[in-house]
């Protein structure tokens, strides 16, 4: 059984005649006849009471006449929804985004894809790059924004900034005269870094083993503008991604470039590799992709 057959059997019964029912149909009658036949045989009853032209329900007939409504009804509305989506005029998608991220190259971008497709509701989560990483991968989220490199095996991405990371300290710290700061300069200072579920906390803590001292990390927050006010009350030093440090001002806070440092903030967008894609979330892709800057400032 298809659903023509319940389409064809419906028009039958409702004008109680095999040739309106064609001719509403616009195929013929012998068709229209054979596709009820034959759903007669599946059935295993007679729906029709034929008398000459005219035709009748039987009450098996008006058993399937009543369920068939509900079903013809279910599938044409989930034509309608399907067809909406792939003409983008519905849809979800999760998107995970740290929070130093969203707020630095989100805002417009998703203001743009909002007004473009109205009917596809984007839910934002904040968290840092590892939980967004492992949301993406459990498939939580749908995609996200994490700190590059990234296990190419599982995900796709594409990059979109790859830029220094920068010494924040206070204006009177022994170093906000220099032009710039050897990152091994860094040991016995104190740290205030992101927590642990941000990638860039682990980046920084296995950059000062890589430079000979373990860091002393006075204080993690989730929030970079926070970390730099306790610079600027004079608590300790940290580091930011270039695009943070702009927002800073130059008054209160001395940015320094590091010296003999690998850190780099290299963001991506993420989704699992082979896993199937919504039309909204191609369209996303696709619209974020070419909207986002292509920033590489990294040296």
């Amino acid at each position: 059984m298809d659903i023509r057959h319940l389409q064809y059997f419906l028009e039958v019964a409702r004008h109680n005649s095999f040739t309106k029912a064609a001719q509403a149909l616009y195929i013929t009658q012998p068709t229209i006849s054979k596709m009820v036949r034959n759903l007669e045989e599946e059935i295993g009853v007679e729906l029709f009471e034929r008398v000459g032209k005219r035709v009748s329900l039987t009450d098996a007939g008006w058993v399937l006449f009543s369920q068939a409504e509900v079903m013809v009804k279910s599938f044409e509305n989930m034509t309608v929804h399907i067809n909406e989506l792939m003409d983008l005029k519905r849809g979800r998608l999760r998107i995970g985004l740290p929070p130093m991220v969203g707020a630095s190259f989100f805002p417009q971008l998703i203001g743009q894809f909002c007004d473009q497709y109205p009917g596809i509701r984007l839910e934002l989560f904040e968290a840092g790059s590892n939980k967004v990483e492992a949301d993406v991968d459990a498939g939580i989220l749908d995609c996200g924004v994490i700190l590059l490199p990234t296990r190419e095996g599982v995900f796709d991405y594409y990059s979109f900034v790859n830029e220094n990371i920068m010494l924040v300290v206070h204006p009177s710290h022994p170093f906000a005269d220099r032009s710039e700061v050897p990152f091994s300069d860094l040991e016995g200072e104190r740290f205030l870094l992101f927590h642990e579920d941000f990638a860039l906390h682990n980046r920084i803590v296995d950059e000062c083993v890589r430079a000979g001292f373990h860091p002393h990390v006075v204080y993690k927050s989730s929030q970079w503008d926070f970390l730099s006010e306790m610079v600027a009350a004079h608590i300790g030093i940290t580091l930011l991604p270039e695009t943070i440090c702009s927002e800073l001002d130059t008054e209160r806070f001395r940015i320094l470039p590091l010296v003999n440092s690998s850190l780099k903030w290299h963001l991506g967008m993420i989704w699992r590799k082979n896993a199937y894609q919504s039309f909204a979330m191609r369209e996303w892709i696709r619209f974020s992709q070419e909207s986002l800057p292509a920033r590489y400032t990294a040296k």
